[in-house]
């Protein structure tokens, strides 16, 4: 099954690139790696998802905002391999930042709601990935979690 199919069969629209909200652009290409940058969890409305795991949010919660990071960053992705995500060879690194209170350990899990649909959409050989998640004290918008990402493609 194709990733375009698999998208499909999980409902699942990607959305266009979004706009930089500071000096930086949403990716670069250096040979045949592609270097997403970070993007912050957002609701269906568009507004950031705003929360502190630990605090006010419980890590389910943050595992949806993950996800939802996840298709934006494929969206972000499809434009830097010009709409077919069949070009992307393998996701290479994760790297992810949880707004968390300082007691709360459960980082990985959160991250574990992009890990796991970016298994689901590309598979295992190559949806599985290196990945880092961290406990942060604040990320811009008061946004819940914040996901980068590296993939290498096929010229």
């Amino acid at each position: 099954m194709s990733v375009a199919e698999r998208l499909q069969q999980l409902g699942i629209a990607l959305p266009p690139v979004a706009i930089p909200a500071a000096a930086y652009v949403p990716f670069v290409q250096t040979g045949s790696l592609v270097f997403i940058s970070g993007h912050i969890a957002k609701k269906p409305d568009g507004q950031p998802w705003v929360g502190q795991l630990g605090v006010n949010m419980a890590t389910e919660e943050g595992q949806a905002a993950a996800r939802s990071i996840a298709i934006e960053l494929m969206g972000t992705l499809s434009a830097a391999v010009g709409g077919d995500l069949s070009r992307v060879k393998r996701i290479v690194k994760v790297m992810s930042l949880v707004n968390s209170a300082p007691t709360f350990t459960e980082q990985h899990l959160v991250t574990n709601g992009c890990s796991e649909l970016f298994g689901e959409v590309f598979g295992p050989e190559v949806g599985a990935h290196a990945r880092s998640a961290f406990g942060v004290a604040q990320i811009p918008r008061g946004a819940c979690v914040e996901i980068e990402l590296i993939a290498e493609i096929h010229a």
